[in-house]
């Protein structure tokens, strides 16, 4: 699976959901809101935006660290970095089948954790080099077999192309998260049929 994370930098106004649809065009399943500016009336206006439009390609829209976004914008989930909030707080605001992420960076005791308090999946990451967390620390490929046990999806992310996510899915992982990689691209659709077709390769 594809899930696709947002940048208000390289997705700037109207190209926020222009590229957004050409993701999802192109196979993406999941689609993460990231935007950590302070204009709450845009935030939402574009979270809803994307809503409607995760709708139409039977997607799934989940809000990057923002647990009241989330819910008024009606979104499907909600992703939470670690010290971002409680995942059992938002289990408890949001609709019962809401999809809720944790980043657990390279630890499998914080995977543990969030599933323990109700996560729906846990992201591990970084495991190549990343132009948009450049710093995080690296994640070996091994964690992903590691937390095969794990009953929920297991998200790799940070630095990952078409040409590494073979590797990838191969030692573990049940999806793939993109930002720079896909939305930098000049056609995203075409990048994002790319990854799919390594994904499922």
């Amino acid at each position: 699976m594809l899930y696709a994370i947002t940048d208000s930098t390289l997705m700037p106004g109207e190209l926020m959901l222009i590229k957004a649809q050409a993701a999802l065009q192109g196979g993406c399943q999941w689609l993460q809101y990231r935007d950590k500016s302070k204009d709450q009336a845009l935030r939402l206006t574009q979270a809803c935006a994307l809503k409607r439009l995760c709708e139409q390609y039977n997607a799934k829209l989940i809000i990057n660290d923002d647990l009241q976004l989330a819910i008024a914008s009606q979104a499907h989930g909600l992703h939470l970095g670690q010290g971002d909030g409680s995942v059992r707080q938002a289990r408890q605001d949001m609709d019962p089948h809401a999809v809720i992420g944790v980043t657990c960076h390279d630890q499998l005791s914080l995977a543990n954790t969030a599933i323990h308090d109700g996560a729906s999946y846990v992201a591990f990451g970084r495991f190549f080099n990343s132009s948009t967390k450049p710093h995080a620390k690296a994640a070996p490929l091994t964690l992903l077999n590691q937390a095969r046990h794990l009953n929920v999806p297991v998200i790799a992310i940070g630095g990952i192309t078409p040409d590494n996510s073979h590797s990838v899915m191969h030692a573990g992982a049940s999806a793939i998260a993109v930002c720079h990689s896909l939305f930098a691209c000049d056609n995203v659709e075409a990048r994002a049929r790319d990854f799919c077709r390594a994904i499922s390769a």
